[in-house]
């Protein structure tokens, strides 16, 4: 689904966000019953756990530009457009465990590098046509135990 029809057109924030970006449309329900299917392997979490995020972002109001972005310099989960005009770039962390740290922890100083020069990449092919009066890095952590799935929002951590 076309991330114009799902919201206004005449807005002027979201009247020039690029038409291609394609997102999800599912509830954040049914995103959490995805993550607590038994025998998901870690790519399925991890893509599950994006799924999770875009729907909780669209929950709070927030307008998913890119899902995935990738250039040269890497790969940056989620764009958003937040409700009051900043975009962020968002790095999703989901695990099933903490025993190995907490997935915060897992977005490491050369991880936050790559972040931050895909979206100067991203800023310069889309920046000027998306208005926003800042950016920002978050990171979402999504951590699923075998009965309940938790959201944890990091806004500015890099």
């Amino acid at each position: 689904m076309d991330i114009t029809s799902q919201h206004n057109s005449t807005s002027p924030t979201l009247a020039t966000i690029p038409t291609q970006t394609v997102v999800d449309a599912d509830t954040l329900e049914q995103c959490k019953a995805m993550l607590l299917a038994p025998d998901l392997t870690a790519r399925q979490i991890g893509s599950r756990g994006e799924r999770l995020c875009r729907a909780w972002l669209i929950e709070h109001h927030w307008h998913v530009l890119a899902c995935n972005w990738h250039c040269r310099f890497g790969e940056i989960d989620i764009i958003a457009l937040t409700s009051h005009s900043t975009i962020v770039f968002v790095e999703v962390k989901t695990r099933r465990s903490t025993s190995c740290g907490i997935p915060e922890e897992a977005v490491h100083a050369a991880k936050q590098m790559r972040v931050r020069r895909a979206a100067i990449c991203w800023l310069g092919e889309h920046g000027s046509t998306i208005r926003h009066i800042g950016v920002r890095f978050d990171v979402i952590a999504v951590t699923v135990t075998p009965t309940d799935v938790f959201i944890h929002h990091v806004p500015e951590a890099f």
